[in-house]
């Protein structure tokens, strides 16, 4: 008991790891969790740190052991299957997470989240709050960022600027969330056509089956993202189908409402400079992975749903 305790003792909003494997096998030796790669004459095992791991994503030609996944699961680490480079396996909207089985987390939030969400006006106040957290968050990174300057990014950008005043101004006029959907997606493609031309990486369009570096890179970012959004969700014990944005048929909504706090202002950036110095998939998640620790994602994702919960939950108290 001691054991487990002391694997939990690095909070989750805190931890730095995001795991992405593939072809290698995942399993418990002496106390820890390692995963086994194959070369040539040898096998090598490599350790997992999984009191300071969030979430492991496992692609293509993996497999793990029970031992292990019990190790995992008292650690409070997410786990999930995917295909190559993140991409679900199954589906392509869709990733499956296997949750440890804690009775032991907190009820607050999501008691107030589920006095939020059943009123429709307040769920609609949530989706506002989001996406201004959202483009909050890229200025404020964009604006900081020095690596990112030196590729051209700069939060107070003359064209940037009017894309996030004027989509500021149709998050307030925005009557329902269907519209508020329909003007996310249309700033999300300005900023696809604003950051390939600040990258200079020429004609792109989005397409998540798309086999050309920068899809690639967006995909393979976009659910490292989806790992942290997991882990908050599971920490603060909120079910992922309750989604103020995304829609209401997909089990896993709610973890995309989340991922896109942060989508914009970290993976959407280097996945365009990544595919145009022609990086590797395991030099980009690196620099994904680095990107998310210096300006502290999962704390922000903790935050606002923290925030989010508790401010229009508390609101809707009196009928609930």
């Amino acid at each position: 008991m001691e054991q487990i305790t002391g694997l939990k003792a690095i909070l989750h909003s805190k931890r730095a790891n995001v795991y992405y494997l593939e072809k290698c096998r995942v399993l418990q030796k002496d106390g820890r969790v390692l995963y086994l790669t194959a070369e040539k004459n040898t096998n090598q095992y490599w350790n997992i740190p999984i009191a300071n791991t969030t979430c492991l994503l496992l692609g293509t030609g993996t497999s793990v052991t029970q031992a292990a996944i019990r190790m995992l699961a008292s650690a409070g680490v997410l786990v999930g299957f995917c295909g190559t480079g993140g991409t679900p396996l199954l589906m392509a909207n869709e990733i499956e997470w296997l949750t440890p089985q804690s009775e032991y987390r907190p009820t607050e939030y999501v008691q107030c989240w589920m006095r939020m969400w059943f009123d429709e006006p307040t769920r609609l106040l949530a989706a506002k709050h989001f996406q201004q957290s959202r483009i909050d968050y890229l200025t404020s990174i964009w604006s900081k960022d020095r690596d990112l300057k030196t590729e051209g990014f700069y939060g107070d950008d003359v064209q940037l600027t009017y894309l996030i005043n004027r989509y500021r101004q149709q998050i307030n006029d925005a009557g329902n969330v269907g519209k508020l959907f329909q003007l996310e997606g249309n700033l999300t493609k300005q900023l696809y056509k604003f950051v390939a031309s600040i990258s200079r990486y020429g004609d792109f369009n989005r397409n998540r089956e798309s086999v050309d570096s920068a899809n690639s890179f967006l995909n393979h970012g976009n659910y490292l993202a989806y790992g942290l959004a997991a882990t908050t969700l599971w920490t603060l014990g909120i079910p992922h189908g309750f989604a103020v944005m995304h829609g209401k048929t997909r089990r896993g909504a709610l973890v995309f409402d989340v991922a896109d706090l942060i989508k914009d202002a970290l993976v959407l950036p280097w996945a365009f400079v990544c595919a145009k110095e022609n990086a590797t998939e395991q030099e980009f998640r690196q620099q994904c992975l680095q990107v998310f620790t210096r300006w502290s994602a999962l704390d922000f994702m903790f935050n606002n749903v923290k925030e989010v919960a508790l401010q229009y939950g508390a609101e809707n108290s009196s009928w609930w």
